[in-house]
């Protein structure tokens, strides 16, 4: 059957307290209406709406290549939201599958079950509805004797037997496009929030022997909407457990999924190990055998194969196959650890390259630097990049050793095989195979100490 979906993502969300729509807060790294806009690409649906509303400008922005926007403006109710769309589904005569922006938890599956109800029932109306032992917050499905719907009433609208029934409108619906936006024209608000409810079609169709179905469920989870920040914590562990899954199902061991938070686009290599209290953001890619945490933090990182990551943070990054990072190093953005590089503890890098079988071993920081194939960087090695004004590159040659203690004041070279004396403060370029040295003369004063106990004591 030929279809169409209208995604309804005009809210402000109120109880979410903040400027930002409520379908642009991030689960697992994105959008919550993401989520259902994958999910109704995943049920075959190419020809998608979206209506927005409260900064609609923003959502547009976000979504405007992956669905046609229309405008809810004022915010008058969910029928009122539905009847937004009506220009975009001109001449379309199929099916419409209609679902909030709210339901990041919803999946494909759900959706090609209600799509095949619906078809099956020959229905004019599809409800999705779920059980749930705690129903408050959301619209009561009543059914007559025979078990028919009869109607859908809010919460705010129903009475005390009414409130008791803990079967739910999910809020998602397949409609038959004909004479669709003829019955949304009927509606009126006469309801305890003044609203058009789309729920009302269900009575203006069966008065009408327009035919009803309802289909519910097979896991309520999947429906749950997200009103307030609780809401949204909840459906991130949800959905982080649904990933964690995914990566123990294929090859991956998470030593703890509750302690572990891995962002949904993020990939990682069969036999790699996620140690607790770990964080892998955005599009992070990790290769096979890598051993990541504990206490890791990567975002938008390019991790190769057999790299262990211990304690640290590497961001918007590359680090290839056999490196050693941390424990306590930051990775900033910018860098490219090659082949079996070791950063050790209390290392700090910065748009760095560092060679192959290179090491910077503990307490040094990088920024601005490129440094060869097999160098040694001593333990409180800094690179003096920044002059107040503009940052300055430092180039350290192949086979380079940098005694412990070092500051490369940049712009400054440092050649292939050279040597730089611990305690150095090197301001010009060094040669190739040269030794660099740059430290006062060490004094030596005899009986200094005597002296000044005499000084502060005074004579006997």
């Amino acid at each position: 059957m030929e279809l169409a979906a209208v995604i309804l993502a005009a809210g402000k969300g109120t109880r979410m307290k903040s400027e930002l729509p409520k379908v642009l807060h991030k689960i697992c790294g994105r959008p919550m209406v993401s989520y259902v806009l994958k999910a109704v690409k995943g049920a075959g649906i190419e020809r998608i709406v979206m209506v927005v509303g409260h900064r609609g400008e923003l959502v547009a922005e976000a979504f405007q290549a992956e669905a046609a926007i229309v405008y809810q403006e004022p915010q008058l109710g969910t029928a009122h939201a539905l009847l937004q769309a009506k220009g975009a589904l001109a001449g379309f005569g199929g099916h419409v599958l209609v679902l909030p922006g709210d339901t990041p938890l919803v999946t494909e599956r759900t959706l090609l079950d209600i799509l095949e109800a619906h078809r099956s029932a020959h229905a004019f109306a599809t409800v999705l509805t779920a059980c749930l032992e705690e129903p408050a917050g959301y619209g009561r499905v009543v059914r007559d004797s025979s078990g028919r719907v009869v109607k859908i009433v809010e919460q705010k609208d129903a009475t005390a037997d009414e409130l008791a029934i803990k079967e739910v409108n999910t809020g998602i619906y397949c409609f038959s496009a004909d004479g669709l936006f003829a019955y949304l024209d009927r509606i009126r608000p006469d309801n305890a929030q003044n609203e058009y409810y789309l729920t009302d079609l269900v009575e203006i169709y069966l008065q009408n022997n327009r035919p009803v179905a309802a289909y519910r469920a097979a896991r309520p989870e999947e429906v749950l909407g997200i009103n307030d920040r609780r809401q949204l914590a909840q459906a991130e562990a949800l959905l982080r457990r649904r990933k964690t899954d995914e990566l123990m199902l294929s090859g991956v061991t998470v030593i703890d999924p509750a302690s572990t938070f891995v962002d949904q686009e993020v990939v990682v290599g069969r036999d790699s190990v996620i140690y607790p209290f770990t964080v892998i953001e955005g599009n992070s890619v990790i290769g096979k055998n890598c051993a990541i945490g504990p206490g890791a933090h990567l975002k938008d990182v390019r991790i190769g194969e057999n790299v262990l990551v211990t304690n640290s943070v590497v961001v918007e990054s590359v680090v290839e196959d056999y490196c050693s990072i941390g424990p306590f190093a930051y990775i900033r953005p910018g860098c490219r650890l090659k082949r079996k590089v070791k950063i050790g503890d209390f290392v700090e890098l910065k748009k760095t390259v560092v060679g192959e079988n290179s090491k910077v071993p503990h307490l040094s920081y990088l920024g601005d630097t490129t440094v060869g194939a097999d160098v040694n960087i001593g333990a409180g090695t800094i690179t003096c990049n920044y002059d107040g004004v503009r940052k300055w590159p430092t180039y350290i040659g192949d086979g380079a050793f940098i005694g412990s203690n070092t500051n490369l004041v940049a712009p400054v070279e440092v050649g292939a095989g050279a040597v730089i004396g611990a305690g150095s403060t090197i301001t010009k370029n060094v040669p190739p195979g040269a030794l660099g040295v740059a430290r006062g003369r060490q004094r030596i004063v005899e009986r200094w100490s005597a002296r000044r106990k005499i000084r502060e004591e005074g004579p006997d």
